[in-house]
């Protein structure tokens, strides 16, 4: 879902790559929308540093600051130059009055924001690397599931990269590489230009589900 966000350009503001906008557990009132540029989604995860997605323009972050008055559940980092559009509750409150249309819209994004942070956290939850990746794909299908024939039962195509791999898993480029390349020597996927072919995605689910079901035993 997109949103045209060219009316909005007087509540702007421009941040340089590798800027902080903001960090996790600060205080927060406002929320933000990409106009131009791309930023990443950083969390401590067992004294660890992960990055949790890659966010495209047009898309949010920082709203629940504004709907819970909670503290920031993340840091936010640019990856490149951006143009963000910063509302606060003011501001937001007099947007969503008289742009009804586009308040109907940003509750839609709102839900789903919500519940693909909780579906891409639950993979983070997994301790074992190959599982994670495996979870990516997993995740993926969720997202975008076809009716199998009977003739491709369970094969799978998904638009993204190693890199991608690696920032939705939590993992370096590095290790994602040597996954994907086991993962491909042992015929589960085929690694193409601009996607990766899932041989049998029923055949990594079950993988994912016995890693949860062993760290469920050790608890």
């Amino acid at each position: 879902m997109s949103l045209d966000l060219s009316r909005f350009e007087r509540f702007a503001k421009n941040f340089s790559t590798g800027q902080t906008i903001f960090c996790e557990y600060e205080p927060g009132n406002s929320f933000y929308l990409i106009n131009s540029g791309r930023v990443k989604i950083v969390k401590i995860i067992g004294a660890i540093e992960k990055t949790i997605d890659i966010l495209q323009p047009g898309e949010f972050f920082g709203e629940m600051a504004l709907l819970e008055n909670a503290p920031r559940s993340a840091s936010i980092i640019a990856i490149e130059d951006c143009t963000i559009l910063e509302f606060n509750r003011d501001n937001f409150e007099a947007l969503m009055t008289g742009n009804p249309q586009l308040a109907l819209n940003l509750l839609h994004l709102f839900a789903k924001r919500i519940n693909d942070q909780i579906r891409r956290f639950s993979t983070l939850t997994l301790k074992d690397d190959y599982a994670k990746v495996a979870d990516i794909f997993v995740m993926l299908n969720e997202q975008s599931p076809f009716k199998e024939s009977n003739n491709n039962k369970g094969e799978r195509e998904f638009n993204c990269t190693v890199e991608d791999i690696a920032h939705w898993a939590g993992i370096s480029v590095k290790r994602s590489r040597e996954i994907i390349s086991n993962f491909q020597y042992k015929n589960r996927l085929t690694l193409m230009q601009t996607s990766m072919i899932v041989t049998n995605i029923h055949d990594l689910e079950r993988m994912v589900k016995s890693q949860r079901n062993s760290q469920l035993k050790e608890k």
